[in-house]
């Protein structure tokens, strides 16, 4: 009887453990029935691909957050650094790619080298990336004082692509799931890369270089903020320095929604990839709707508040 016991306590647990771990999906899954209930003519490839595309340059932005935030920091400038990399693009792309590309360098660089300047003075990270966020505005400001500019024809032509099967934005995100899912969670790196956050010690007894995962990950996280930039400039064909401030508040949503945590050391790429996904088709359904812009940012947190809430009733929940 006893054996019998644990093994239903055994099962229980495995079924509550699945379950949370599966909401993230489940919340998609129900945005995707609520958005088809709503506009049915989106059952179709050219109304996924109009739905979806949006969320392309999000999800590389909550994948960035996510690194950060798995070291135990938040990024508070990533809107702002991606708003910058989309002023660089449309004004150096298309005639001085070579500048454009020295100078997204230098502020991947830089912003590296805010990570390092984090851990050597043991800053807060808060307070330097908010910080941080005011320098990339001044930076883009200074670049394209006024929305404008264009994406160079074969950025934009590549946000028009059709792939087989089902739209880019789909194949994206799988792909950005299944790299991020090897590369954190099945490599010896990887976890490497998530006890720099997690248990930082006793990665220093095992002989890691603490600052060397923290260059890393920073590196990583701006290269995936670059990336964001140049899929939001192939979408909207133009720079603009404001266009993208609500993505440090969405990708930290995208994140915890994702099953991430404030604590360090916990990712979920795949996780974060639905999370954001689920955002931006939020923003998409009240779009349709004719919902102004400030309900939209409402209607993304009663996701995330309903989802953290729904896990936070599961025993076992840390």
């Amino acid at each position: 009887m006893a054996e019998r016991s644990d093994a239903v306590q055994m099962a229980v647990a495995g079924a509550q453990s699945l379950l949370r771990s599966g909401l993230p999906y489940l919340a998609l899954a129900v945005m995707l029935v609520v958005i088809v209930s709503v506009q049915p003519n989106i059952l179709s490839y050219f109304g996924f691909n109009l739905m979806l595309k949006l969320s392309i340059p999000l999800i590389l932005a909550a994948y960035a957050q996510m690194l950060v935030i798995g070291l135990g920091d938040i990024d508070l400038s990533i809107g702002s650094f991606v708003g910058l990399v989309t002023c660089v693009v449309a004004i150096f792309f298309a005639d001085r790619l070579w500048l454009g590309l020295l100078i997204l360098a230098a502020v991947v660089a830089a912003y590296v080298a805010m990570g390092v300047i984090i851990y050597l003075r043991r800053l807060s990270a808060i307070m330097v990336t908010l910080g941080a966020s005011f320098i990339w505005f001044g930076v883009a400001l200074l670049i394209l004082p006024n929305p404008g500019g264009l994406a160079p024809g074969w950025l934009s032509g590549l946000a028009g692509l059709r792939s087989p099967l089902v739209p880019l934005p789909v194949w994206i995100a799988i792909v950005v799931a299944s790299l991020g899912h090897f590369a954190l969670m099945r490599s010896s790196f990887g976890v490497i890369l998530r006890g720099a956050g997690g248990n930082p010690k006793a990665i220093s007894r095992a002989g890691w270089s603490l600052l060397r995962a923290r260059i890393v990950i920073y590196l990583s996280a701006g290269i995936l903020a670059v990336l964001s930039g140049l899929a939001l400039t192939a979408i909207t064909t133009s720079g603009d320095p404001n266009v993208a401030p609500t993505y440090t508040l969405v990708s930290i949503a995208a994140v915890i929604l994702g099953g991430g945590t404030f604590v360090g050391g916990i990712m979920s790429p795949a996780g974060t990839v639905a999370g954001a996904m689920t955002l931006s088709l939020a923003g998409s359904m009240l779009s349709f709707l004719d919902v102004p812009p400030v309900w939209q940012i409402g209607v993304q947190g009663c996701i995330l508040v309903a989802v953290l809430a729904g896990r936070s009733l599961m025993p076992g929940e840390p």
